[in-house]
Parts: C-alpha cells; structure tokens; sequence
C-alpha cells in the first residue's frame, strides 16, 4: 500500500520484512539441522555433508537468483497498475525455472563424479558427499518451481503465506532426517546421505502446496497463473533474464567464495573442515537477517520505484540499510558471549568445539559487512540497476577476498584462518562500493523524473 509517513513505512516494512526472515530461517533451518544431525552422527558425514552443501549452494543460490527476477517485475507492474500482464509473466518464470533444473541435472550427471575425485579427501568424506548430492538432485526441480512461486507471492506483499508454507515444511524436514540420518523406525541409517533425502522430499512438499494456493487461494488465484497457459515466450524470458541473470551471478559471486574457501581447506584434516563448516552455517543462519531484508527492499523499493515515488523508495532503502546495520552489532554480541555454547550445538568432539568457537570470532566481522551490502543490493534490484552489482562482486569477493585469503592462509602462521581474513577483506570492499552505487543511482533517478515532468 502507498505511505505517507515514515511510521507507516515502518509498519509496512515489518509487515513484509518478519514473514520473509521467518521462511529464510525456516529454509536455513534446512541446512542447519542437515550440518547439525550428520554431526552427531560422525565427524565424516558432517565433513562429507560439508563438502556436498559447499558444491551445490553457490548453484542453488546463482540459479535461484535468476528466477527470483520475477520479483521485481512484478513489483513494478503492481506499482504501475499492469496487473494484467502478471500472470503471463510468472508461468514464463516457471517455464524458465524448468528449463534450468533440467540443465543442472545435465551437467551435474558430467562434472560431479570427475571433481569429487579430484579433491583430496578422506574415502568416507567422499563418498558422503557424492550420495548426498544424488539424493538431494530429486529436489532440485521443485525447489526452482517453488522459489518462483514464492517470488511471485513475496512480490504481491503476502510474505506471511510463504511463511506458512515454509514452517509447515520444516517440522517434515527434522523429521525425516531424524528417521533417515539414524535409522529410526525401520528406516535405513544413511547418515549424513539421508539428510540430501529428507531434503529432496521436503522440497516436493513446499512446491505441490505453493501451487495449491497461487491456484486456488486469493489473491493470487485472480492473476490466473495456471489457468490461462501459454506457450514458451522469448522475449518474456529475455526480459526475466535480462534482470536475472545479474541477480543470479551477483548471489553466485557472493556464495560461491564461502563455498570455494571450504573446498580450498579440503587440504587441512577432517577436524577443521568440520569446524570450519559448523561455523561457516551459523554465520550462513545469521545472514538471513540482511538476506530478508534484501528481499524486503526489493519489494518495496520496486513498488514505489514504479510508481515513481523516489522518495518513498529512498526512505525505504535508509530503513531498510540501518535496520541491518543495527541487528548485526546485536547478533555480534551474541557470538561474543554465546561462541562456546553455538560451537557445542555442531558437535560433541572437544577439539571441534574449540576450533569452531575460534572460527565464529572471524564470523563477527564480516556478517557486519553483509549488513549493508547485502540490503544494499536489494534496493538496487527495486530499482531495476542489477549489472554494476554483478562486477561490484566478482572484483569484490573473487579479485580481491579470494586472493588475499590464499596468501594469508598460505604464507602466514594464521592457516585456515588466514581464508576468513580474506572473507572479511572482500566483504568489507563489495559493501562500501554497493553503497556508493545506490546514492549514484537515487541520484541519476531523480535527475532523470525531473528532466521528465519538464
């Protein structure tokens, strides 16, 4: 809805920002427990699930960001009062989403046997890893299916029925690690494999009940998505690409560079690849903190980027970036005082939970660079501004965070830690250069609606 003052903007912001953190936590909730159970069951399965997540989130994550490009399509056809045209644009969304998923099963079937052999790792940690990443293949079609849905829901402002959907999902997601992580109830005990199961399933599940509601429920069953089916359309999927597949490769950057620094430490031993990743997924859960309210500002900063309200959509982003900013000195705070306990939730090996508790340390100062580039990105995704993102953060995380985390890992008595150096290096970089760009693009906007109404 159109605001007026800035405690409606606030009012409105919550509304649409605690739904999403709630489903990121849920779906995070995914990974953590997955980490965490296969943990409990050995030091390998816990490294071999490691190794296996690493692989596939920079995918999911880059793949998943060219699909999320409905959002601010959507948000400015809403804001402009062509609703008409939303529905043709969510089916083509699907139909790109398919396309992609059929793509990843492709190449992964080629490539994901040759790399895991090529990686210096412990027989057991491989062969986790690899199974891990068949079973989870299964949920890869429908998690696409689901994250354009959700897009498309998030975009119209119901975030709290995404919210459903994922919370209901998340109780099946525990339990069937629980039943196939240990073999309870006369499942089979597959250890950290079951978790790439569990989650294959769980996925099939938040995507058949999105498409109930987008069918069936208002306000989403007006727009008609799946009853009004039309052939593939080029120039729609041109256009989707055009914003997302900067969206996909920014996200792809950003991830890729945790995934490559845990594939880089497959050199060090099995105890601090584990440590490493434990706290690697905490810091991932404390992220969906500035990731929601990315979300949020996309949504937000579109809609009224749309309707040509700039300074609504600049008081949006200025919310948005300081309520990150806020939070991750909180959850700084946190780590501080909470690092033993956190470390002792990954596993009940000593020497796991000193390293891990080390490790968080590091965490602390590069989730507060994540607080402002992160949002950051999401109000220039509302403004439609996606390539200069994408050079901010390959130069930021793989030419400059990259390096420096080789060097300093390699060179220095610092080892493994030298790698999150290096993260903390590039993050600190991407953030202040993406801010600099949304006050040169609320600048040019501006300019630009002036020389219009003259």
């Amino acid at each position: 809805m159109t605001t007026t003052s800035f405690s409606q903007k606030v009012k409105q912001f919550l509304i649409i920002f605690l739904p999403i953190f709630t489903t990121q936590i849920a779906l995070s909730a995914m990974s953590f427990f997955d980490t965490n159970m296969s943990g409990k069951f050995s030091p390998a399965d816990l490294a071999g699930v490691a190794i296996g997540t690493s692989l596939w989130m920079p995918v999911q994550t880059g793949l998943s960001g060219i699909l999320i490009g409905i959002t601010p399509v959507v948000s400015h056809l809403l804001g402009s009062k062509r609703k008409d045209q939303i529905g043709h644009s969510v089916i083509q969304a699907l139909y790109l989403g398919i396309a992609v998923s059929l793509a990843v099963l492709a190449i992964g079937a080629m490539i994901l046997t040759p790399i895991l052999n090529g990686m210096p790792l412990e027989p057991r940690v491989a062969q986790v890893a690899l199974y891990f990443l068949c079973a989870l293949a299964f949920g890869i079609l429908p998690l696409f299916g689901y994250t354009v849905l959700r897009s498309f829901m998030d975009a119209l402002g119901q975030t709290r029925i995404t919210m459903f959907i994922t919370l209901v999902s998340l109780p099946v997601n525990i339990l069937l690690n629980y039943l196939l992580i240990f073999g309870r109830w006369g499942f089979p005990q597959l250890g950290g494999v079951g978790a790439g199961v569990a989650t294959a399933c769980t996925y099939w599940l938040i995507f058949l009940i999105s498409i109930f509601f987008v069918h069936r429920i208002e306000p989403f069953a007006q727009y008609g998505v799946f009853r009004h089916l039309t052939g593939v359309s080029l120039g729609k999927w041109k256009e989707l690409l055009k914003i997302g597949v900067p969206i996909g490769f920014a996200t792809f950057f950003e991830t890729s560079i945790f995934a490559a620094v845990t594939l880089m430490m497959s050199r060090f031993d099995t105890i601090t690849i584990a440590a490493h990743q434990a706290a690697l997924n905490f810091a991932s859960t404390l992220y969906m903190l500035p990731v929601s309210i990315c979300m949020a500002l996309t949504i937000l900063v579109g809609y009224e980027a749309g309707a040509g309200r700039l300074r609504d959509a600049k008081q949006y982003s200025l919310l948005g970036i300081g309520g990150a900013i806020v939070l991750s000195l909180l959850t700084a705070v946190v780590l501080l005082v909470f690092g033993e306990q956190i470390a002792g939730l990954y596993s009940n090996e000593h020497e796991v939970i000193a390293l891990t508790q080390h490790f968080l340390i590091y965490a602390i100062f590069f989730q507060i660079s994540d607080a402002i580039a992160t949002p950051t990105q999401g109000a220039l995704r509302g403004y439609k501004d996606v390539n200069p993102a994408l050079m901010i953060t390959f130069v930021a995380y793989w030419i400059i965070g990259l390096p420096v985390g080789y060097i300093t890992a390699t060179y220095t008595s610092l080892g493994a830690f030298g790698y999150w150096i290096g993260l903390i290096a590039g993050l600190a970089v991407g953030a202040t250069a993406l801010l600099w760009r949304l006050f040169l693009v609320q600048r040019k906007t501006a300019v630009r609606m002036v020389e219009q109404s003259n």
